[in-house]
C-alpha cells in the first residue's frame, strides 16, 4: 500500500480516544485496537506471500490472514484486535509482531499497550517535569552547538543560547507554548524553519505516539493530543498512520532568516535519573558552510536567560 494512503479504518475521530472519568488518559484498548489495524492494513498479501486475487473492501491483510500468519486461532487474534491484550501471553504477542512485521519501537509499543504491567510497576505522572540545574549547566557550557532537553509531553524544559538563534527565542513564549508539537503544529513560523517541513511534523507525531503509549495515564499528554488533533488538520491526517519511533539520530535541514539553509546533524540522549527528559544536540560537519554559519550565529546570540519558569 502507498505510504500516504490511510486506510478507512485508521481514520481517528475529532479527538483521540480518552479514557474514562475514572482513568483519566488515552483509552489504551482504543489504542491498542487502531493500531493493530493499521499496521495490518499496510501489509499487501504478496508481501508475506499469500495470493493477491480476490476484491478487498480495504487495504491489507484480513484478519484470518494475519491470523494464520501468527500461528494462531482467527477467534483469538480478533480478540486481540479488539482490544483485549491483557489476556495474551508474550509469546503470541511475539508472534502477532513478528506476522504483523513489526519494527523494533513497533514492537515495544504494542506490548506497552497490550501487556503494560510487563514493563514494571506504573507510578502516577508528575503534572510538571522539572529540569536540573546541573543539566542546564551543561547547555550552557555547550556553547558551540545548539541543545535542548524536552520532556515527555515535548516540552522544552532547557534550552542554550545558540539554540534560541537557531530555533527561535523560547524565553520569549509563555512557557505552555514552550512545546515542539504545538510550535510544529500551530505556528506556521516555526514550521517553515524547517525544509521539510512533513518529515519533522511525522518525527514529532511518532514520538507522541511513543510516549502515549508509555503513559496513557497521563491526562496533559492526552489533553495535549486532544487539542493538537482538534486545531490541525496535518496532526489529525500523521495520527491516523499510528506510526511508532523514536530517532536517537539523524539530521535537520532548516532555513534561518539570518544565515540561509543550514543542514544540522543531531544526536536524541536520554537523560540518566530523569525520567523522559532527552537531551537533543545538533552539530554540523567540520568546514561546512553550516559550521561557519554556527559560528556567526554563535556570535550574535543573546545573553544567557533563564530557560523555563
Amino acid at each position: 500500500m502507498p505510504s500516504h494512503v490511510t486506510p478507512r479504518s485508521a481514520q481517528p475521530p475529532s479527538r483521540p480516544p480518552v479514557g474514562s472519568s475514572s482513568e483519566p488518559g488515552l483509552d489504551r484498548r482504543a489504542e491498542l485496537r487502531e493500531f493493530l489495524r493499521s499496521r495490518r492494513a499496510r501489509l499487501r498479501p504478496e508481501d508475506v506471500g499469500l495470493p493477491s486475487s480476490g476484491r478487498r473492501r480495504v487495504p491489507g491483510l484480513r484478519r484470518e490472514e494475519l491470523a494464520r500468519l501468527a500461528g494462531v486461532s482467527f477467534a483469538y487474534y480478533t480478540r486481540l484486535e479488539q482490544g483485549h491484550g491483557d489476556t495474551m501471553s508474550p509469546e503470541v504477542l511475539d508472534a502477532v509482531a513478528r506476522a504483523l512485521r513489526l519494527s523494533g519501537d513497533e514492537h515495544a509499543h504494542l506490548f506497552r499497550l497490550a501487556r503494560p504491567e510487563l514493563h514494571g510497576k506504573r507510578h502516577a505522572v508528575p503534572q510538571k517535569q522539572r529540569l536540573r540545574p546541573g543539566v542546564q549547566q551543561l547547555l550552557d557550557a555547550l556553547d558551540g552547538v545548539p541543545a535542548y532537553v524536552c520532556g515527555r509531553r515535548l516540552d522544552v524544559l532547557g534550552w542554550n543560547r545558540l539554540a534560541t538563534t537557531v530555533f527561535g527565542d523560547w524565553s520569549r513564549l509563555p512557557p505552555r507554548e514552550r512545546n515542539l508539537s504545538r510550535l510544529v503544529f500551530l505556528s506556521p513560523a516555526a514550521r517553515d524553519r524547517f525544509t521539510d517541513p512533513e518529515a519533522r511534523m511525522l518525527d514529532i507525531v511518532s514520538v507522541l505516539r511513543v510516549n502515549a503509549g508509555t503513559h496513557p495515564e497521563d491526562a496533559e499528554l492526552a489533553a495535549l493530543i486532544g487539542e493538537l488533533a482538534e486545531q490541525s488538520n496535518d496532526f489529525r491526517r500523521l495520527w491516523a498512520r499510528h506510526d511508532v519511533r523514536r530517532r536517537g539520530h539523524g539530521v535537520q535541514r532548516l532555513r534561518h532568516p539570518v544565515v540561509g539553509e543550514l543542514t544540522l546533524a543531531f544526536e536524541a540522549m536520554g537523560l540518566h535519573g530523569d525520567t523522559d527528559q532527552t537531551l537533543v544536540v545538533h552539530h554540523a560537519e567540520p568546514g561546512s558552510t553550516s559550521r561557519k554559519a554556527l559560528g556567526l550565529l554563535k556570535g550574535l546570540a543573546a545573553p544567557p536567560t533563564e530557560s523555563a519558569s
